[in-house]
């Protein structure tokens, strides 16, 4: 067993440039094999098959901590600094209808099929303490209106065991990968579905030149300065929200207790709550040229390196405890797609503002890139601005989201 944190830091880098430099082979063995195998899922599995067969130990690791404590809030940080509020507006209403249905949709989704599951199957759904199951779906909700940030967020915030959040990320990423697959199917027949949906798709023409133009127009190579104002971005937001959260949180905790029902004692709360909200007000101001300068690429560093520390702690043999966990799953999708199909053929929402907000709900900017992606190459950026929204709500979405299955749980 490796218990050195700096060999187990280099072996995870190893396993992440590894998976990263096999996904971009041209052979024809490894697309197939990562269409069938996406990138994501063995970020999280092979980290976690090298804890479950005693290579390293993440239970006793201090990578997690610390990544999670100093890499999460600055990734956020770095994610929402590029929100484009003007580019998002020329969109149009239906593109943010989409996007914001579909967070509605997993925010309803969540608790109805934690109820449903319950009544048909109570064992699925017991637990108490860091057992109860809402605590472990708190961090799907996360998961699935922000993305891997958001989620461990919330694994911070309510604490499910590691044993239940092992078997949370199995549900989360098998669920929201094979919804990803129906989507770029569904790509493939966009002028069918639309015909469907009764939508008019000129609009996205529009979109893709203005975007194509943007780009152009901001490209720039990254200088040694940019990277420095990046980590000062990153590190100094997170820096002032861990300064505000230590007094803020003795505070609520002496004067009103009552609030820790609500997890709004906890400290890293507030860490995550004052960075995002510190990268929504950048956003607005000349840092966020920042993001031409690779702010969210380096947010999605930080990330990759978060999920491979959260793999570690995986233990494999804990997926197949409860099985039921994908029923939830499986329900809770579905619920989501029914109330995002129904709204959009009421509005005649195109299917590509459909396919990228759901997907920049459920899978983040990676996968909602790669499904825009298929409409056309140009549109990928569409899937990047609305997943960056995501990031900004999704703590606080997922975080209504599991208060409303705690209810549903201890009511």
């Amino acid at each position: 067993m490796i218990t050195n944190d700096a060999v187990v830091l280099g072996l995870l880098m190893l396993v992440l440039a590894l998976i990263f430099y096999t996904a971009s082979l041209p052979g024809k063995v490894w697309k197939r094999f990562y269409t069938l195998v996406p990138p994501l899922l063995l970020c999280y599995f092979i980290p976690g098959l090298l804890n479950s067969f005693g290579i390293i130990n993440g239970s006793t690791s201090q990578l997690y901590p610390v990544v999670s404590k100093y890499f999460l809030p600055a990734c956020l940080v770095l994610f929402t600094i590029g929100m484009d509020w003007r580019s998002l507006g020329k969109l149009g209403p239906k593109a943010l209808t989409a996007m914001l249905v579909g967070t509605a949709g997993i925010m309803l989704g969540g608790p109805l099929a934690l109820w449903i599951v319950g009544l048909i199957s109570p064992a699925t759904v017991a637990g108490e303490g860091p057992d109860a199951v809402w605590r472990g779906l708190a961090t799907i909700a996360g998961s699935w209106i922000g993305g891997g940030a958001n989620q461990t967020a919330l694994r911070e915030v309510f604490k499910p065991s590691d044993r239940l959040f092992s078997q949370m990320v199995a549900v989360d990423v098998l669920i929201a990968e094979l919804w990803m697959a129906f989507l770029i199917y569904g790509a493939g027949i966009a002028a069918r579905v639309d015909t469907w949906l009764g939508a008019d798709s000129r609009q996205i023409e529009e979109v893709k030149h203005h975007l194509d133009v943007q780009n152009k127009a901001n490209e720039q190579n990254p200088a040694v300065r940019d990277y420095i104002f990046l980590a000062a971005a990153g590190f100094g937001a997170t820096g002032l929200a861990h300064a505000l959260s230590e007094i803020i949180t003795p505070f609520l905790k002496e004067n009103y207790p009552a609030l820790e029902k609500y997890s709004l004692t906890s400290s890293f709360f507030w860490v995550i709550t004052i960075a995002t909200f510190i990268g929504i007000v950048l956003s607005v101001t000349p840092v966020r040229k920042l993001e031409y300068a690779g702010a969210s690429k380096l947010g999605s560093v930080f990330l990759y390196v978060l999920i491979a520390t959260i793999g570690m702690q995986m233990d494999l043999g804990a997926v197949a405890g409860n099985p039921g966990l994908f029923a939830i799953g499986l329900l809770w999708i579905c619920i989501h797609a029914f109330i995002l199909i129904i709204v959009c053929r009421w509005l005649k929402i195109p299917f590509f503002f459909l396919a990228v907000g759901s997907q920049a709900n459920v899978g983040g900017s990676a996968s909602a890139s790669v499904v825009a992606a298929a409409f056309h190459p140009s549109l990928a950026t569409v899937g990047v601005l609305l997943a960056i929204l995501g990031y900004a709500i999704g703590t606080y979405g997922g975080y209504l989201t599991a208060l409303m299955m705690q209810w549903i749980s201890e009511g």
